[in-house]
């Protein structure tokens, strides 16, 4: 892919913008996907969400600039990505941490890599701001075996975001976690995104995580030959927390939505069938429209 600037960048269009891509593998039939066309705006968190084998995690590697795509293009902030950069953090499923640093040593690394030229100070408290936002600061000198792994994962994203990217590239972090150490990171994601305006991408299987933490959730149909089949936004408000926002009344239209995209309609679009341009819905509306004045008041306040 050539690095050549995004038609009409200047011109309105989203921080980041995907146009036709497709993959596929030789001695195929039919592409892992094709006609993949979306959106992110500058600030925005958006999961995709779909079934094994529809090429979610592939879609992530592009957009990383990891792997090529057989076709179509990804601009970010109004160039074409042509490979790899530290304007994109990818946090991956494995915390891939160098098991013979510390945590400080660890997110160091990154951080040198992106300011060659800052002094050891610079880089300390650099490295100090993002592990206490993780909630590490008393493990910092701790090596990975040391550290549960949330703990890991929490170095992963400290390390991700301690280059201040420009996107954020999450492929289901979270996955191998038990339920009570995920809500707290879940938390703790949500908060560090809200505090640095980080515009985020990723992958998940989890749809009340997604409900959670998505603006906007890309809905992928089935394999092979998927596409991005829907778009919903999530009309909550963004100070969404995880003990309260089942009360939310968008909240089960919402959520139930997905489920039924996943369970009964996402099969049926495989092979082609969905749209090259997917709809944008917005299933919480109805209910925030009919609920009670006092509940709308509660849940838009």
């Amino acid at each position: 892919m050539l690095n050549k600037p995004a038609p009409g960048a200047a011109s309105g269009r989203p921080f980041l913008q995907v146009e036709g891509l497709a993959k596929a593998y030789p001695g195929s039939s039919e592409p892992v996907f094709d006609e993949v066309n979306f959106g992110i705006d500058r600030g925005e968190f958006v999961c995709i969400i779909g079934h094994s084998g529809c090429g979610k995690t592939t879609i992530l590697n592009v957009l990383a600039g990891l792997e090529g795509a057989s076709a179509g293009h990804v601009f970010m902030d109004g160039r074409e990505v042509a490979g790899p950069s530290l304007e994109r953090g990818v946090v991956f499923q494995g915390h891939a941490l160098m098991p013979w640093l510390t945590v400080r040593k660890n997110i160091a690394f990154a951080v040198r890599s992106k300011w060659p030229d800052w002094t050891s100070a610079q880089v300390d408290a650099q490295v100090q701001k993002y592990v206490a936002l993780v909630g590490l600061s008393g493990a910092i000198d701790k090596k990975p075996s040391a550290l549960s792994g949330g703990m890991k994962q929490r170095v992963g994203i400290a390390r991700a975001f301690a280059i201040e990217p420009k996107m954020l590239l999450l492929d289901e972090p979270f996955g191998a976690l038990d339920a009570l150490t995920r809500g707290t990171i879940q938390d703790e994601l949500l908060a560090i995104v809200r505090e640095t305006q980080q515009t985020v991408f990723m992958i998940t299987h989890d749809v009340d995580e997604t409900v959670l933490l998505a603006d906007k959730i890309l809905l992928m149909s089935n394999g092979p030959q998927a596409r991005v089949a829907e778009i919903v936004r999530n009309t909550m408000p963004r100070d969404r927390q995880r003990a309260t926002v089942h009360h939310d009344p968008q909240y089960y239209p919402l959520r139930n939505h997905l489920v039924d995209f996943l369970v009964a309609r996402s099969k049926d679009l495989s092979h082609g069938k969905a749209p090259a341009h997917p709809p944008t819905v917005e299933p919480g509306r109805g209910a925030l429209a009919d609920a009670p004045p006092s509940v709308t008041l509660k849940a838009v306040a």
